[in-house]
């Protein structure tokens, strides 16, 4: 298992909560983006750089991700396609995109992208709060937990 993050719009508060899980848990953890990232020194932590353009980082996160592995991503069509190879997708905010969620996430992006193309202000996403960062931690300490779990049940 690993842990992908679609690095380019993930905010630097995850980022280092994702530092301090993956040295702890010794998991390897990937950032993708397309511009060059600050990444800590250590033996599971790495940056990947693509070429910049329209969804490079999220198509080199879909050919990387497995099934198991956990993706850092608020893109919902990233998610969508990570849940369809059998990995796991979890937005900065604590949320976890799953096969019974993902389709009506996608239906309602698909509308709000409509609604912007064709001129209407649908704002943005509130700033990420003390409360979204919390939730992101624990759910990311639970999942990994879980994941340590079932690796030693195996043996």
């Amino acid at each position: 298992m690993q842990i992908l993050v679609d690095a380019d719009a993930c905010p630097k508060v995850i980022k280092d909560i994702l530092f301090r899980a993956a040295e702890r848990r010794q998991i390897q953890l990937t950032l993708v983006a397309n511009k060059l990232l600050y990444c800590p020194p250590s033996k599971v932590i790495r940056a990947m750089q693509v070429p910049a353009g329209f969804d490079v980082a999220d198509n080199r996160i879909a050919e990387l991700v497995e099934a198991d592995d956990l993706v850092i991503t608020a893109d919902i069509p990233l998610a969508a396609e990570v849940i369809a190879r059998g990995g796991h997708a979890l937005n900065p905010r604590g949320e976890f995109y799953t096969r019974d969620t993902i389709q009506e996430r996608l239906t309602m992006r698909n509308f709000m992208d409509g609604l912007r193309g064709s001129g209407v202000d649908t704002g943005g996403p509130p700033a990420l709060s003390q409360g979204d960062r919390q939730a992101f931690a624990n759910q990311l300490d639970r999942f990994l937990a879980k994941h340590a779990a079932s690796v030693a049940k195996k043996g």
